[in-house]
């Protein structure tokens, strides 16, 4: 992975995910503001339909909002600086692990933090309420903004518009303090210690998969264990079959010449029966065709 030593005096390219998300975000916020502008409560509207609504979610299976939610934002300072952030720390991340992986990492954290966040609903933690709507991508951001900070701990980051450098591992630090402390301060106000909550499971998922999952992606490991369960079913059919063809074979032997390796390799798999003179004749122990 490439280590940036500073990200102060330039500003970061638009890569294809982030210019991606950015243009999903803005065209969702426009058309929400524009049909409030015209369509009065539609705004609430939206919000309970397509925000997260914990109770919703587990009551009435509107599985949907684990990830529209993201899209959604409280107002124009709200989506800037997640916007921002996703630009900023997003395209460097994007330029490490590519479109695929980074689109995946992404959607991990946010759903994440979604799922995190119908949890803790339901425990009434520091005033949490399962009716109360969840909106914004700030689950998937600040999941960005951990990865950022372990792979490129040493970057600095100016404090944009404060002229002051900061390695990014204590940037991040200092959000997460930030965010614990805001979090906990919230508890006085029923319902708005949700959205912090938010925020700590994208935290905490996107540090599950820097240490859990494998580089090359969720969608890789699962694919690959997909097709390995398949390539061991097949072979357990393939040797069943064998067993079977063995017993046949023994049970029908009327002179008594048969030999399991003149049928089958050392592997179990089943020889080409035109290869078995070969075989004979010159040594060969593998087959014209192996399963």
């Amino acid at each position: 992975m490439r280590r940036t030593s500073s990200m102060g005096l330039s500003f970061p390219p638009f890569t294809q995910a982030v210019k991606q998300l950015l243009i999903a975000n803005g065209v969702v916020f426009l058309v929400v503001a524009l049909l409030d502008a015209f369509v009065s409560g539609s705004d609430r509207w939206v919000q309970i339909h397509f925000g997260l609504v914990p109770a919703l979610v587990v009551f009435r299976v509107w599985i949907w909002q684990l990830v529209t939610y993201a899209f959604l934002h409280a107002g124009l300072w709200h989506i800037l600086f997640n916007m921002l952030a996703l630009w900023m720390f997003g395209a460097q991340l994007e330029q490490d692990w590519g479109y695929s992986i980074f689109m995946q990492f992404y959607f991990f954290c946010a759903v994440g933090a979604a799922i995190t966040t119908v949890v803790i609903a339901f425990t009434g933690l520091l005033g949490a309420s399962p009716a109360v709507p969840t909106v914004g991508a700030s689950g998937a951001i600040f999941g960005l903004l951990l990865a950022f900070g372990i792979l490129h701990a040493d970057s600095e980051i100016m404090l944009f518009p404060i002229p002051f450098m900061i390695k990014a591992k204590y940037f991040i630090l200092g959000l997460i303090f930030i965010e614990v402390f805001l979090m906990l301060s919230s508890a006085r106000h029923p319902g708005e210690s949700v959205a912090y909550m938010a925020h700590m499971g994208g935290l905490l998922f996107g540090y599950i998969w820097l240490k859990f999952v494998p580089r090359r992606g969720f969608a890789y490991a699962t694919t690959e264990r997909v097709f390995g369960l398949r390539n061991g079913y097949y072979r357990w059919k393939r040797k069943r079959a064998a067993r079977k063809f063995e017993v046949y074979m023994r049970k029908h032997d009327d002179r008594g010449d048969y030999k399991h390796e003149d049928y089958f390799d050392e592997f179990g798999n089943f020889r080409d029966p035109s290869a078995r003179d070969d075989r004979k004749s010159n040594g060969d122990s593998r087959g014209g065709w192996v399963n």
